[in-house]
Protein backbone atom coordinates (compact mmCIF):
# COMPACT_ATOMS: atom_id res chain seq x y z
CA UNK A 1 0.00 0.00 0.00
CA UNK A 2 1.36 3.45 -0.90
CA UNK A 3 2.13 6.13 1.68
CA UNK A 4 -0.80 8.16 0.34
CA UNK A 5 -3.17 5.22 0.77
CA UNK A 6 -1.84 4.40 4.25
CA UNK A 7 -2.24 8.00 5.39
CA UNK A 8 -5.69 8.58 3.92
CA UNK A 9 -7.12 5.22 5.03
CA UNK A 10 -5.54 5.68 8.47
CA UNK A 11 -7.18 9.09 8.79
CA UNK A 12 -10.53 7.82 7.46
CA UNK A 13 -10.58 4.78 9.76
CA UNK A 14 -9.53 6.80 12.84
CA UNK A 15 -12.16 9.45 12.11
CA UNK A 16 -15.00 6.97 11.87
CA UNK A 17 -13.80 5.30 15.10
CA UNK A 18 -14.11 8.74 16.70
CA UNK A 19 -10.40 8.80 17.55
CA UNK A 20 -9.57 12.51 17.24
CA UNK A 21 -5.92 12.10 18.33
CA UNK A 22 -5.23 9.31 15.84
CA UNK A 23 -6.93 11.19 12.98
CA UNK A 24 -5.07 14.42 13.82
CA UNK A 25 -1.74 12.56 13.72
CA UNK A 26 -2.16 12.21 9.93
CA UNK A 27 -2.64 15.96 9.42
CA UNK A 28 0.11 18.49 8.59
CA UNK A 29 0.52 22.19 9.24
CA UNK A 30 -0.40 24.32 7.40
CA UNK A 31 -3.77 22.67 6.84
CA UNK A 32 -7.17 23.53 5.40
CA UNK A 33 -10.54 21.80 5.62
CA UNK A 34 -13.70 22.68 3.74
CA UNK A 35 -17.14 21.15 3.86
CA UNK A 36 -20.63 22.50 3.22
CA UNK A 37 -20.85 23.45 6.93
CA UNK A 38 -17.30 23.96 8.21
CA UNK A 39 -14.10 25.63 7.04
CA UNK A 40 -11.00 25.41 9.19
CA UNK A 41 -7.25 25.85 9.10
CA UNK A 42 -6.82 24.21 12.51
CA UNK A 43 -5.41 20.65 12.12
CA UNK A 44 -7.33 19.48 15.20
CA UNK A 45 -10.17 22.02 15.26
CA UNK A 46 -11.88 20.60 12.19
CA UNK A 47 -12.29 17.37 14.18
CA UNK A 48 -13.87 19.07 17.22
CA UNK A 49 -17.38 17.79 16.51
CA UNK A 50 -16.23 14.30 15.63
CA UNK A 51 -17.13 12.51 18.89
CA UNK A 52 -20.73 13.73 18.62
CA UNK A 53 -20.92 12.97 14.90
CA UNK A 54 -19.80 9.34 15.21
CA UNK A 55 -22.56 8.77 17.78
CA UNK A 56 -25.10 9.10 14.94
CA UNK A 57 -23.12 7.03 12.40
CA UNK A 58 -24.37 3.47 12.15
CA UNK A 59 -22.21 2.28 9.23
CA UNK A 60 -19.83 3.47 6.50
CA UNK A 61 -19.70 1.81 3.08
CA UNK A 62 -16.56 2.65 1.13
CA UNK A 63 -17.48 2.79 -2.57
CA UNK A 64 -14.26 3.95 -4.22
CA UNK A 65 -10.65 4.76 -3.34
CA UNK A 66 -8.52 6.66 -5.83
CA UNK A 67 -4.89 7.33 -4.95
CA UNK A 68 -2.25 9.45 -6.62
CA UNK A 69 1.24 10.39 -5.52
CA UNK A 70 0.12 13.33 -3.33
CA UNK A 71 -3.66 13.22 -3.51
CA UNK A 72 -6.55 10.86 -2.96
CA UNK A 73 -10.30 10.75 -3.27
CA UNK A 74 -12.64 8.54 -1.26
CA UNK A 75 -16.30 8.06 -2.10
CA UNK A 76 -18.45 6.49 0.59
CA UNK A 77 -21.94 6.26 2.07
CA UNK A 78 -22.34 7.31 5.68
CA UNK A 79 -25.36 5.64 7.28
CA UNK A 80 -26.79 7.83 10.03
CA UNK A 81 -29.44 7.51 12.70
CA UNK A 82 -30.89 10.88 11.66
CA UNK A 83 -33.53 12.10 9.23
CA UNK A 84 -30.65 12.57 6.75
CA UNK A 85 -30.39 8.77 6.50
CA UNK A 86 -27.64 7.64 4.15
CA UNK A 87 -25.28 10.40 3.01
CA UNK A 88 -23.26 9.87 -0.19
CA UNK A 89 -19.93 11.63 0.38
CA UNK A 90 -16.82 12.40 -1.64
CA UNK A 91 -13.66 13.47 0.13
CA UNK A 92 -10.56 14.80 -1.61
CA UNK A 93 -7.18 14.89 0.15
CA UNK A 94 -3.90 16.66 -0.67
CA UNK A 95 -0.67 15.49 0.97
CA UNK A 96 2.72 17.08 1.47
CA UNK A 97 6.12 15.52 0.70
CA UNK A 98 6.18 13.91 4.15
CA UNK A 99 2.95 11.99 3.56
CA UNK A 100 0.81 14.19 5.83
CA UNK A 101 -2.59 15.58 4.86
CA UNK A 102 -2.48 19.32 4.05
CA UNK A 103 -6.01 19.81 2.69
CA UNK A 104 -9.35 18.04 2.80
CA UNK A 105 -12.42 18.95 0.78
CA UNK A 106 -15.56 17.13 1.89
CA UNK A 107 -18.39 17.14 -0.65
CA UNK A 108 -21.97 16.08 0.06
CA UNK A 109 -25.55 17.26 -0.41
CA UNK A 110 -26.15 19.47 2.62
CA UNK A 111 -29.92 19.80 2.07
CA UNK A 112 -30.93 16.84 4.28
CA UNK A 113 -28.81 18.32 7.09
CA UNK A 114 -30.33 21.84 7.02
CA UNK A 115 -32.92 21.09 9.74
CA UNK A 116 -30.03 19.95 11.98
CA UNK A 117 -27.53 22.68 10.93
CA UNK A 118 -27.50 24.43 14.31
CA UNK A 119 -26.24 21.21 15.87
CA UNK A 120 -23.40 20.87 13.33
CA UNK A 121 -21.82 24.34 13.27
Amino acid sequence: MSTTAQTVRGYHDARFRGDVAAAAAYVAEPFSFRSPFISSTDPVGHLAGLPEFVKIVTDVDLISELYGEAEATLVYDVHTATPAGIQRTAEHFRLDGNGKITAITLIFDAAPWQPMAQLIT
